[in-house]
């Protein structure tokens, strides 16, 4: 028989992990890990991603309002740990970690070109219903490694090893 309960948690599970990055107005790079991410729409093809408005990439999605939803391989733990620890405030993480990346071809946000699937996004939107501020983002463009896509250009989900 199911119970109720009426803990406040998330009951959502998996929570997909993410990596997304941003680039402020003056042109400094930063990424978070991010616990809330999910698609919004098939047509626009749109996600969400929701930042807590005391971190410090917050404001560089306000003032550059796009970015970069990054899905990490179970090779980039401690880059994936790293970033859900540190704040942009103490220092540039890209640096700290030497993470390789390139601009976007869409949108003016860093692509971490480690990860298998980069998915470049522009604001639409965003919404303030809780803690968290929700950006909804319109899917520009999404680069996946080659070996990750069938002859349709199909992602290939089941093949790549995900964090």
């Amino acid at each position: 028989m199911k119970k109720e309960t009426d803990k406040n948690f998330l009951t959502l599970q998996p929570v997909p992990k993410t990596i997304v990055s941003v680039r402020d107005k003056n042109g400094r790079n930063n990424a978070l890990v991010v616990g809330f991410a999910a698609n919004v729409s098939l047509d626009p093809a749109m996600v969400m991603v929701g930042i807590v408005p005391s971190r410090f990439s917050h404001h560089m999605v306000k003032e550059n309002p796009c970015f970069v939803v990054n899905l990490p391989a179970k090779n980039f733990n401690k880059e994936y740990a790293y970033l859900g620890s540190k704040s942009g405030v103490d220092g540039d993480k890209f640096a700290a970690l030497d993470l390789k990346w390139e601009d976007g071809k869409y949108v003016n946000a860093p692509v971490l070109t480690d990860c298998p699937v980069s998915i470049e996004c522009s604001v639409v939107e965003s919404i303030m219903p809780g803690t968290h501020e929700l950006f909804i983002g319109k899917i520009e463009t999404v680069h996946v490694e080659e070996e990750y896509l069938d002859a349709n250009g199909n992602i290939l989900w089941d093949k790549i090893d995900l964090l």
